[in-house]
């Protein structure tokens, strides 16, 4: 039998994944120890497991390298990559806004241009461009994009929130929401067949827990 191999991205919700995949039988005791080790394996039932950038895992799924990831919706509306998005997990809950000064309500409306600072120009692209048809300059940032607005590189941003006490802050509000946000996973396409009982086995047993079936 061949190895199941997952892709999670680093942090709280390889964390929560890993608690949602031990409720069903799928452990991985290394990964529980202190080690410099990438990848970690379950050799009794089979199964990979390695830790990456978020925005890295759908691209590992894409090519193959994992035959399941667990990403949120935001990396995976971002990066466009051709997957299966197979179950909707239900934790990391945010959404993805439009977000700026107060003032900016009316300019949003009014169809002028506007630069927006994010570090999703993808989905900011998407969401004015296509949804809005609306044109506005892009301004890619890799830090914090509430600073933008503040100090005049932006107009409004395109970001996450998840309480919007960061932006109550900073003086800035949710103008426009664009989606809801959670943690997904996403099956490789080729694996999907190869794997179908083994995959959509382990989505049933998820999808159960999941809705405390």
């Amino acid at each position: 039998m061949r190895y199941l191999t997952f892709a999670l991205a680093k942090g709280r919700l390889a964390e929560k994944t890993m608690e949602l995949l031990e409720s069903i039988g799928f452990s991985c005791d290394e990964m529980k120890e202190k080690s410099r080790k990438l990848i970690f394996t379950n050799e009794d039932l089979k199964l990979k497991f390695f830790l990456s950038k978020a925005s890295d895992v759908p691209t590992y799924v894409e090519y193959g390298v994992a035959d399941i990831g667990v990403v949120g919706k935001d990396t995976l509306l971002e990066e466009k990559r051709n997957l299966y998005e197979v179950l909707n997990l239900g934790f990391g809950k945010c959404r993805m806004v439009v977000a700026g000064p107060e003032e900016m309500k009316d300019t949003l409306k009014s169809g002028q241009n506007f630069r927006v600072a994010t570090k999703y120009p993808n989905i900011a692209k998407e969401y004015f461009y296509y949804n809005k048809k609306q044109t506005i300059e892009i301004i890619k940032l890799n830090g914090s994009v509430e600073l933008a607005p503040i100090v005049g590189l932006s107009e409004v941003i395109v970001d996450i929130v998840e309480t919007g006490s960061t932006l109550k802050e900073n003086g800035l509000v949710v103008l426009e929401e664009i989606c809801p946000i959670s943690a997904r996973m996403v099956v490789n396409r080729v694996s999907m067949k190869i794997e179908y009982n083994r995959i959509t086995d382990l989505i049933d047993k998820m999808n159960k827990i999941i809705n405390n079936e």
